[in-house]
């Protein structure tokens, strides 16, 4: 039986947040943006396109972003007001098909192979979800259409701003063969690098690896890298797909050196991880912390549990046996995170047990 061929869209507004900003005060408007913090330990979310052409970028320290552009204007963030319009982006997505899988407020993949409107191409479909975007939030947005995910969201970088492009059935291998691995969505800079110690730059280099040494190299990841280099990628548009992990993390306005300053950071971060959980009913078996010290080395600490972590205290308590055996601090803190992973909807029968389990032992203690 043959399968009609997919048809993908790769969704991603330009400067979302940078630009719901312009949009809602005139006086930004030509101005370079950056939606953050403009204090000393502070951190762009987003920049808009004034400001890019100066250097500035996402997850830029804030004292470097203002030496790169000394008239840049900081805005705090308002992310109320920017899931207020994803929502309504997403709700034109919604007329199309049913088949969205969001990557984040700003972006989503749509499979529209069968459409809820009678529209012959894809790139169609892509102009009038683009026009209506602008239309009714006055806001632009850029588009890659291909036949599977990794191709689409390549494309969709290909004409930004507020443009769309398309990659059609096969021109996907010729079209990855001169890019550098560091653009492939899916490689990392981590991942990149070690590609390029092995000889991999581009995506005709990776074609050449064969898949077991990707394997032994790679792992698991083997077959992904395979495939991409191919212009392949058989991963479906996930609806509601599952989230993974959930997790907070703080930039201290002062490297933190104290133990008793780290426990109360720590405290108010397992409430902020268990509270966020809570209201997704959510709960995890895996707690990671992460620390990065004052000279920007990173580390990161992890412990699995057989069950799902019960409440903020528990959170909390595991989250201190993984710090301790880092004490005394030889350097100081800048930033601090938890993260609780391996997730499981707390309604789940499994979860059920474990909650009546530790009942039923925490009623056994007081008999």
């Amino acid at each position: 039986m043959n399968h009609p061929v997919r048809r993908i869209i790769h969704i991603d507004m330009d400067a979302f947040y940078a630009s719901v900003e312009q949009r809602d005060n005139p006086n930004l408007r030509g101005l370079p943006v950056a939606v953050g913090r403009s204090r000393e330990r502070g951190v762009v979310a987003a920049a808009s396109y004034e400001a890019r052409t100066f250097g500035v970028r996402s997850a830029m320290p804030s004292v470097v972003a203002k030496r790169k552009c000394p008239n840049l204007v900081f805005v705090p963030p308002r992310f109320e007001v920017y899931r207020a319009v994803s929502n309504q982006i997403h709700a034109i997505f919604a007329r199309y098909t049913a088949l969205i899988q969001p990557l984040s407020l700003d972006e989503a993949y749509l499979d529209v192979t069968q459409p809820l409107l009678p529209r012959p191409y894809a790139t169609i479909i892509a102009q009038e979800i683009r026009a209506a975007i602008l239309a009714e939030t006055g806001l632009t947005a850029s588009a890659g259409i291909s036949y599977n995910k990794f191709l689409a969201k390549l494309a969709s970088d290909y004409r930004k701003p507020n443009g769309q492009f398309v990659i059609p059935p096969g021109a996907g291998e010729a079209f990855v063969a001169d890019l550098p691995v560091s653009a492939f969505h899916g490689i990392g800079p981590a991942t990149a690098a070690r590609m390029n110690s092995l000889g991999i730059y581009t995506g005709a280099d990776l074609r050449t690896q064969s898949l077991s040494t990707l394997a032994h190299h790679f792992g698991k990841a083997a077959a992904f890298y395979h495939g991409i280099a191919r212009g392949e990628d058989n991963r479906p548009v996930e609806v509601n797909r599952p989230r993974k992990s959930i997790g907070k993390e703080t930039t201290f306005d002062r490297d933190i050196r104290l133990p008793a300053d780290l426990h109360s950071a720590l405290g108010n971060l397992s409430q902020a991880v268990w509270q966020a959980s809570a209201k997704r009913t959510l709960s995890g078996r895996t707690v990671t912390l992460k620390l990065r010290y004052e000279d920007f080395t990173q580390l990161t600490r992890s412990k699995s549990l057989p069950h799902c972590v019960q409440g903020s205290a528990q959170l909390e308590e595991i989250a201190l046996l993984l710090l301790n055996p880092l004490l005394p601090l030889t350097r100081g803190v800048r930033l601090l995170g938890i993260t609780l992973s391996s997730l499981e909807p707390t309604d789940s029968p499994a979860t059920e047990t474990q909650l009546s389990l530790l009942g039923s032992l925490e009623r056994s203690d007081r008999s």
